[in-house]
C-alpha cells in the first residue's frame, strides 16, 4: 500500500470519516493508527500536500480533514480555504493541527473557514476528542490558539464594544458562565465535565449566547467575552466569577 492516498474501508460508512493532510509520513502514520484504533473513526485517506488534500477531500467527502499548515506546494491554509469555499464539501469540516499556534495563523485559519485549531502537542485522547467535536458540528480552539486570538483582537481598536456590553444584559447567569468558559478554549465536552451537565446542555447555552450576542462563530464569541470583560486573563486557567 502507498504511504498515502485513498483507502477502502468496508466499515468506514458506519464511522466518522477522516482525511489526514501532513507532509510528514511518519506523523500521518501515527495519527492514522491512533484514529483507526477507535470504534467510531476511520481514516479514509492521507495527503502529503495541500493540493492533494483538496483533491482527496473532493473524492472521499470526509467528515473531518485534519490539516497541517506548513506543507510543500499548496499550504494548509490555502487548501482549507478551497475546501471550505466548495459548496459540494460543506459537510466536510477542517481541523487545523499544527506546531505553530501564532495569532496570524489562527486568524488566517478561521478566516479560511477552519472549524478548529489545535497544536501538535495535544495528547492522544485530545486528538480523538477534537475530531469528534469537529464532526459533531462544534468549533474548537486550543487554549494556546485562544490566547493568540484574544491577543490579536485586544491589540485591534474596536468600536462596537459598548454595543457588546449592552447585549450582555440579555444573557442569563448560566449563559454568561458558559461564555466565560468558552473563552478559556475549553470544548463543549470539557465544559460539560466541569459543570456536571450534558454536552447537549452546554451547546444549547452557547448557541443561545451566540444568538443574543450576534456572534458569527465561537471565535467571535471569545473576542466579545474579552472585549466586554466577561472573561479576562485567567492566570490559573479558570474564568473570573460572573
Amino acid at each position: 500500500m502507498a504511504d498515502h492516498g485513498q483507502y477502502d474501508d468496508p466499515d468506514a460508512g458506519r464511522r466518522l470519516r477522516v482525511v489526514l493532510a501532513d507532509d510528514q509520513a511518519l506523523l500521518r502514520g501515527a495519527f492514522r493508527t491512533l484514529l483507526d484504533s477507535t470504534d467510531d473513526i476511520a481514516v479514509v485517506g492521507e495527503a502529503g500536500d495541500g493540493e492533494e488534500a483538496v483533491a482527496l477531500t473532493r473524492r472521499t467527502h470526509p467528515d473531518v480533514v485534519v490539516m497541517d499548515i506548513q506543507m510543500p506546494g499548496m499550504d494548509g491554509l490555502t487548501a482549507t480555504a478551497q475546501i471550505c469555499a466548495d459548496p459540494d464539501l460543506r459537510a466536510s469540516r477542517v481541523l487545523i493541527l499544527t506546531t505553530y499556534e501564532t495569532d496570524e495563523y489562527v486568524a488566517q485559519a478561521l478566516r479560511a473557514g477552519a472549524s478548529g485549531f489545535i497544536g501538535k502537542g495535544i495528547d492522544a485522547d485530545g486528538l480523538i476528542d477534537a475530531v469528534r467535536t469537529i464532526a459533531d458540528g462544534d468549533a474548537l480552539l486550543s487554549p494556546a490558539a485562544t490566547r493568540s486570538l484574544v491577543a490579536r483582537f485586544l491589540a485591534t481598536p474596536v468600536d462596537t464594544a459598548p454595543r457588546d456590553v449592552e447585549r450582555l444584559v440579555a444573557l442569563t447567569p448560566r449563559e454568561r458562565e458558559m461564555v466565560a468558559l468558552v473563552a478559556t478554549g475549553l470544548s463543549n465536552l470539557e465544559i460539560a465535565d466541569r459543570m456536571y451537565v450534558s454536552p447537549f446542555t452546554v451547546r444549547a447555552h452557547v448557541q443561545r449566547a451566540m444568538t443574543k450576542l450576534e456572534a458569527r462563530d465561537r471565535a467571535q464569541l471569545v473576542a466579545i467575552a474579552y472585549r466586554t470583560g466577561l472573561a479576562r486573563g485567567y492566570p490559573d486557567g479558570k474564568p473570573d466569577p460572573v
